[in-house]
């Protein structure tokens, strides 16, 4: 909590005599303004988090996919899709601020010629970038104590969760889609949840490619693990859920949440929430 306060401290002290404050983007230290009047955003993450802080966005994009979103958006002029901007309706809106990222990080050179762009990818290290962004957005709007906050439960939450992530034995991730199953490593795209919570591999060597190593129902009976996660990514994207419903021995996370908006502060508590209920037996 100390750490958090002081880093919140250090920035209120620096917006104080400053219009702008410098923070680390995913393309590396970018100078900003601060508190921007109209503010437009594609990336998922960035939205839930500056949810969580407060902040209100003025545009953002057609579909939010999930629903916690949804009053985040609603009555928000919208500006593309996570994949592709809708640059008439940007020019429209004017922002003082684009926040784009993870899906929408090749368009942000374009993006940044009609407006201030920052590129707010979370990849490599899901929760320390998350994290990152927490205390980057709270400098940009003026919310510091807010996101030490946040800040400081998350943490806490996580310590709670990798002391009992350690006792749970081997864990296979998997992702489903339909009929098709794949399993992910600790390097491989959901291998964070391995490394955060100190989750064991059931398997070695599995193929750290972003869509993971396509196994069969006899590979898990084979490799037994004690616990298997599940990221149903027919249910993240659609109404409907995939073939993650055949499968026993398994946590269900949310799909929604980790899958679109990953690193996100409240896709963070959601997903540690499920993780503390299923290690505890809740």
């Amino acid at each position: 909590m100390l750490r958090a306060l002081t880093i919140a401290l250090t920035l209120i002290a620096a917006s104080v005599s400053a219009d702008t404050v410098d923070i680390e983007t995913y393309r590396g230290n970018v100078t900003v303004d601060t508190k921007p009047d109209i503010v437009a955003v594609f990336d998922m993450a960035a939205l839930d988090t500056l949810e969580a802080l407060g902040v209100e966005v003025d545009a953002t994009i057609a579909n939010v996919y999930l629903d916690y979103l949804e009053d985040a958006a609603a009555g928000k002029p919208r500006i593309g899709s996570l994949f592709e901007p809708d640059f008439e309706a940007i020019n429209a809106r004017q922002p003082d601020l684009i926040i784009a990222g993870g899906r929408s990080y090749e368009a942000v050179p374009d993006l940044a010629k009609m407006a201030p762009s920052i590129d707010m990818t979370i990849w490599e290290d899901t929760i320390g970038q998350g994290l990152d962004r927490l205390t980057a957005y709270g400098a940009i709007f003026g919310k510091e104590l807010e996101a030490a906050t946040l800040r400081t439960d998350l943490e806490a939450k996580m310590a709670q969760a990798r002391a009992l992530g350690a006792t749970q034995g081997r864990t296979l991730i998997l992702m489903t889609h339909g009929p098709k199953v794949s399993a992910y490593g600790a390097n491989g795209r959901f291998g964070w949840l391995h490394q955060a919570f100190d989750l064991q591999e059931a398997v070695d060597d599995v193929e750290t490619s972003t869509h993971g190593e396509a196994i069969s129902f006899e590979f898990i009976r084979q490799v037994d693990p004690d616990l298997i996660l599940v990221i149903d990514r027919a249910a993240a994207i659609s109404d409907s859920a995939g073939g993650a419903s055949t499968l026993d021995k398994v946590v269900f996370l949310d799909s929604g949440p980790i899958y679109i908006a990953a690193g996100g502060v409240q896709s963070l508590n959601n997903t540690l929430d499920q993780l503390l209920s299923a290690f505890t037996g809740g």
